[in-house]
């Protein structure tokens, strides 16, 4: 097969699970190759994959690609049928724009919030310095789905990378029960309600790696000692 995606955890490893869904949208068949983080096994194997030694990577015959927003652009130019980016030029601009702010931004809302697919935690209390992030993110979506609304659910209408790139976002809303809009929490729905996501979560409830600096509070919320 010559399509090789490594990740990492599903529980864990939000940008993992970008160049994933972006890759099950083309259709194309692949070997998954998950490295547990943190690990023996892990430490020992990435150098093979990746030479960031970080996931995730895709190798495609004698292509290797090591970063998620660079995979996802790899694969929207591989599998154009896939339209991993909308035809229209001014759309397309909007949503790599909005892709690359979510590549390189929100620092803390990674930080206060870990991604976690397994978890749902009740009375989470949002830190004061992830409320810009938050706010930030609930404006992006609310632009896009006010300009693209009308062609569909996602928010350049179809799926598209920018859906890849924020659909962790999402998931981080919904592990932490982030307190949002309307509009933010449809697109929260269909996010949750996305066949290849349904997957994700459920393989992330059968994983059985526990890293503990990203188990930061118990099932109430509250900061764990």
């Amino acid at each position: 097969m010559a399509l090789t995606l490594v990740i990492g955890n599903k529980t864990y490893s939000s940008w993992s699970l970008r160049a994933w869904l972006a890759l099950r949208q083309t259709s194309a068949p692949f070997q998954e190759i998950r490295l547990a983080l943190d690990t023996p096994e892990f430490a020992r194997d990435i150098g093979r994959w990746s030479p960031s030694r970080r996931v995730p990577a895709l190798q495609d015959d004698d292509v290797l690609v090591w970063e998620s927003l660079a995979i996802g652009e790899y694969l929207a130019e591989r599998f154009p049928a896939a339209q991993l980016w909308p035809a229209d030029p001014s759309t397309r601009a909007y949503g790599r724009a909005i892709s690359h702010e979510m590549h390189a931004g929100f620092p803390d809302l990674r930080n206060c919030l870990p991604f976690n697919a397994r978890r749902q935690y009740r009375g989470f209390t949002v830190p004061t310095q992830a409320q810009a992030d938050i706010a930030r993110i609930g404006a992006i979506w609310r632009e896009a789905r006010q300009r693209y609304g009308a062609a569909g659910s996602w928010l350049l209408g179809g799926f598209s990378l920018a859906d890849a790139m924020y659909a962790p976002v999402a998931l981080r809303f919904h592990t932490y029960g982030v307190a949002v809009g309307a509009v933010e929490q449809a697109y929260i729905d269909t996010v949750l309600a996305h066949p290849p996501i349904q997957e994700w979560l459920a393989a992330s409830r059968a994983e059985t790696e526990v890293l503990p600096h990203e188990e930061q509070f118990d099932s109430t919320g509250e900061q764990v000692p």
